[in-house]
């Protein structure tokens, strides 16, 4: 039976573990599912042969996780559309999420381009580069050798850096972009919004299948404004708007009579101009976004 003591020091470290799991995964749900796994080990584990309790719940968090992410990229390839990480609520004051390489983890464009890499190199850079593990840690962790490690942080480097370059935007600018969203979503009007898009911006978003969602990205000022005010704003005028800050990034959910219907995120350049818009429609996705 889990003590207290015992009790208290895993509610302590919940927070992490559901971040780690959360950024391998992509998914709330299975973050969720995996941190009470680990929850189910430490209570049936001897806690007098636990030397450092953070490290045995990172590494149990860790390797569950990466059995969870196998079966989830096989699920993925059959997946209907584009496939977007699921919406997280966050708050990124007074908390450790205020650490801008945490908070930078955490955007939609991050989880995205963390997609593209081998389970062993994304959890080898988490730990190591967002979590500050040492690389003896994270290599016990991941079961290989340190000089091993050190070449899955590097690989994952080297393909961050190729694939995609992030920027979390100044608080301001990012309230500027989800009013003027706002804005063109409920009058049609895009001349303000157009000002804030770079000229290569891409409108990806996810349905899963269950409900309408473009089938690949929209990518170009002219598409995607056009498409906001031909498909969005109209279909967004029943119901209404609100701010809510998601994945470290201040962004616009829109409900109807139904519940939440989509939530609008976005992705940044290094002018600060928005390159991303990210949809998430699939209502599977959706439960979590109050």
């Amino acid at each position: 039976m889990t003590s207290d003591k015992s009790l208290c020091a895993f509610e302590q470290a919940r927070p992490m573990l559901m971040g780690l799991a959360y950024r391998l995964l992509g998914s709330t749900a299975e973050a969720e599912d995996v941190v009470q796994e680990t929850y189910l080990s430490w209570s049936a584990a001897n806690h007098d042969d636990v030397l450092n309790t953070e490290a045995w719940l990172t590494t149990v968090c860790t390797r569950k996780a990466l059995d969870h992410l196998k079966s989830a990229q096989k699920k993925r390839e059959n997946y209907v559309g584009m496939w977007l990480p699921e919406p997280l609520h966050t708050t990124t004051q007074d908390t450790p999420e205020d650490r801008v390489e945490l908070s930078e983890s955490l955007t939609i464009a991050f989880l995205l381009v963390m997609e593209r890499l081998a389970p062993k190199e994304r959890a080898a850079f988490l730990l190591r580069e967002v979590f500050s593990s040492s690389y003896e840690e994270v290599a016990e962790i991941l079961e290989v050798t340190p000089s091993s490690c050190r070449k899955l942080v590097s690989r994952a480097k080297a393909n961050i850096q190729q694939k995609s370059q992030r920027f979390v935007a100044p608080a301001e600018k990012q309230r500027e972009m989800v009013h003027a969203f706002q804005s063109a979503l409920e009058t049609g009007e895009t001349s303000q919004l157009s000002q804030l898009l770079a000229a290569d911006v891409a409108l990806l978003s996810d349905g899963g299948g269950k409900v309408n969602a473009i089938p690949k990205p929209l990518v170009g000022l002219e598409q995607v404004l056009g498409f906001i005010d031909k498909a969005i704003s109209p279909a967004a005028s029943s119901g209404r708007a609100w701010v809510e800050e998601l994945n470290a990034c201040l962004s616009l959910v829109t409900v109807d009579g139904g519940g939440t219907v989509t939530t609008f995120t976005f992705g940044y350049d290094e002018e600060m101009k928005v390159n991303a818009i990210y949809a998430q429609r699939n209502p599977d996705k959706l439960s979590a976004v109050h």
